[in-house]
């Protein structure tokens, strides 16, 4: 793969134009597998946000009056220009995350198929009458664009988070302000680049790169957006709110991430658990919120699978890039991957047997080996966390109440998996589990399935027709006859 500085400098992009920070600060991004710096970007100071805001609230009074199909041709033309330039964002989104070459194509497919999908389901849209008992009134629903959204979004898959947020905002006639994360923001900005060349108006879409204080809370603390929406970590779910409701009502979508139950019964097809626990688990070097975070073996197979696994494990290649073809990259940062290995150390002192991996890899860039630790405890208290990395827990089970009770005491409850043959057996654990996702015998995610969590794992959903309701405002008309 092409050495690159690589990418330049890259500006905020606010009102329709690439623009300096008002300080002039920039933001060096580095690219995790060799710790080179790649692009460096303008760094936002307050009056940066409140410009932005501005000009999103009059880039919304221009699209949301835009009509539909209007709206949907420009998307389709984002999309074309995506796909036109696929192997340039594959090739940032692996520098700027860290992820194979093959590895990056999730992101693009993901955003490319939300701007088709949800060009769709607007068009597709209808207002509905509801039947007057009394016959004196018709009364009729209608769906309006709700207003200026913002979007906080996590590093790990750059595109695709972004896709899930601006398909259905760009959709519904929504302005949206992209947030993207400071480790991952050069693909984001890219989209930018690529909506000002096929002429989306000015405000429309506008990223805005920089810290908590001067990004983070004045978007959320103005009153001018209506909806925001997140894909991250509980904890910043929490202050996104708190900041957010202290001005003014709005509305929330927000993905937390989970503690992913994945549990494999006696009777399980072995080889379709093995593939697809390994699959999700190192993939995207284990930084996926519905990546398997406790595996839960019962004991008769218990044996056969641990041993499988590690072997999985160990024949995994690091690498990066196109560069002979790996099977996984480094870890986003030096930070995720000290968190990573501290996590493997509580998993060490709290009774937990290490059985492969558990170790950085020396040199440049932030590796971690595929790491296998099998646990006694359920209730040991690192098993709370998410550890978003290459590590897989497993835990004997014995009965079928068991793992239920073990698989739901955690705060999360994103995505879980339940491999099995008992129609009966995955019938009481489906209804059981405590989780907005069960996965079956399998795996299978689409931007037309509704993606979404429970307890701690987050507020509504991503993707899928009903995501798109977050975006619109429903209004009552009823007309005396």
């Amino acid at each position: 793969m092409q050495v690159l500085n690589h990418y330049g400098h890259k500006g905020l992009y606010i009102d329709g134009a690439f623009v300096e920070s008002s300080s002039k600060n920039t933001f060096d991004v580095k690219c995790p597998a060799n710790e080179e710096v790649v692009a460096t970007i303008a760094w936002a100071e307050k009056e940066d946000t409140e410009r932005a805001l501005k000009a999103a609230e009059e880039g919304f009074k221009v699209w949301s009056k835009t009509p539909v199909q209007e709206r949907v041709d420009k998307m389709m033309a984002l999309r074309a220009k995506l796909l036109e330039n696929k192997d340039l964002l594959k090739e940032v989104v692996s520098h700027e995350m860290g992820k194979t070459f093959d590895g990056a194509d999730e992101d693009v497919v993901s955003i490319t198929n939300s701007l088709e999908f949800y060009g769709k389901e607007i068009l597709a849209k209808e207002d509905f009458e509801i039947p007057d008992r009394e016959g004196t009134h018709q009364h009729t629903m209608v769906h309006q664009p709700l207003g200026v959204v913002v979007a906080f979004l996590a590093y790990n898959f750059p595109l695709l988070n972004l896709g899930f947020k601006l398909g259905p905002a760009l959709a519904a006639g929504c302005s949206i302000i992209i947030k993207p994360s400071e480790i991952s923001p050069l693909s984001a900005l890219m989209i930018a680049e690529y909506a000002h060349e096929v002429g989306f108006p000015k405000g429309v879409i506008t990223v805005l790169c920089g810290n908590r204080q001067n990004v983070g809370i004045p978007l959320c603390e103005s009153t001018i957006p209506r909806l925001i929406t997140m894909i991250g970590a509980t904890y910043t779910a929490q202050k996104l709110i708190e900041q957010s409701i202290k001005t003014s009502i709005k509305r929330y979508s927000m993905e937390c991430g989970g503690n992913a139950p994945f549990i494999v019964f006696d009777d399980a097809n072995i080889e379709d658990a093995l593939a697809v626990g390994t699959g999700v688990k190192y993939g995207n070097t284990g930084q996926i919120c519905v990546a398997p975070n406790r595996f839960f073996v019962q004991e008769g197979i218990f044996d056969e699978y641990v041993k499988r696994f590690v072997e999985i494990a160990e024949s995994k290649k690091l690498g990066f890039g196109r560069e002979n073809n790996p099977d996984m990259g480094p870890l986003v940062s030096e930070k995720a991957r000290d968190g990573v290995h501290q996590f493997v150390q509580d998993c060490l002192a709290q009774g937990g047997t290490l059985l492969t991996g558990g170790e950085k890899v020396e040199g440049k860039g932030f590796y971690y080996k595929p790491t296998v630790i099998v646990m006694d405890d359920p209730k040991a208290a690192v098993l709370q966390h998410e550890v978003f990395g290459p590590v897989a827990v497993i835990l004997k089970f014995k009965t079928t109440e068991e793992v239920i009770q073990k698989s739901n005491d955690v705060t999360a409850g994103l995505a879980s998996y339940v491999f099995t043959e008992s129609e009966e057996t995955m019938a009481e654990v489906t209804m059981a589990l405590e989780f907005g996702e069960v996965q079956q015998n399998g795996v299978k995610y689409d931007i037309y399935l509704p993606h979404l969590g429970v307890k701690n794992s987050g507020l509504s959903m991503d993707c899928s027709k009903f995501a798109l309701d977050d975006y619109l405002v429903q209004k009552r008309v009823s007309k005396k006859l």
